[in-house]
């Protein structure tokens, strides 16, 4: 994505004026699936929008194929990573999302675990699914309200254990005071199979 010197400064300055400030860096990957949590507000995408332009990154998230389609809309989607997905097609999601991945020379991939602002009382599978299938890692970004921060923390490398990579990546979590809610954390009767 060519850098834009207005667009950074813009992003760079909503952060300033809200007190946040970013910690951490994105890897040196070409590509990752790259989740976001806690997510418990709407203000996390304005924040999230602000570190997207504030460091010039383009970071691809699924919509509607519809959205890709209008006219006006669908430029603009595209431009800033939108990658059109057909909910009806016979292969799903998760598999358009992760063909989209490979195909690419280079793509950060952006979920939200969730799925939703809404406290969940479990995390939606599809990231860990959409990684394994692309074959590439999970990155965590997070939200700390209680610091005014957003993070990126390191690669997590997927095993064949879907339920233990995701305890894995919740108790990562654990310090990080989302808005409305915090990450949900794993029983710990749990076995983290590392």
């Amino acid at each position: 994505m060519p850098r834009n010197r207005l667009v950074e400064w813009f992003g760079r300055t909503v952060l300033r004026l809200g007190g946040w400030r970013m910690a951490g860096e994105f890897p040196d990957l070409p590509k990752f699936v790259l989740i976001a949590a806690p997510h418990s507000s709407n203000w996390d995408g304005l924040w999230g929008f602000a570190v997207k332009l504030g460091m010039g990154m383009k970071l691809s998230i699924l919509g509607k194929d519809a959205l890709i389609k209008a006219p006006l809309i669908g430029r603009l989607a595209t431009w800033q990573g939108v990658i059109g997905v057909n909910r009806n097609a016979a292969h799903g999601v998760v598999d358009q999302a992760a063909m989209a991945i490979r195909k690419a020379d280079r793509m950060w991939f952006t979920i939200a675990p969730e799925g939703t602002r809404k406290w969940v009382d479990r995390w939606k599978p599809g990231f860990w699914h959409i990684a394994r299938a692309a074959g590439v890692p999970v990155v965590p970004a997070y939200f700390d309200y209680a610091t005014r921060t957003l993070g990126i923390g390191p690669p997590f490398q997927l095993t064949s254990d879907m339920h233990a990579d995701i305890a894995r990546i919740q108790r990562w979590y654990a310090p990080f005071k989302g808005r409305n809610h915090d990450v949900v954390q794993p029983d710990q009767t749990t076995k983290d199979r590392q």
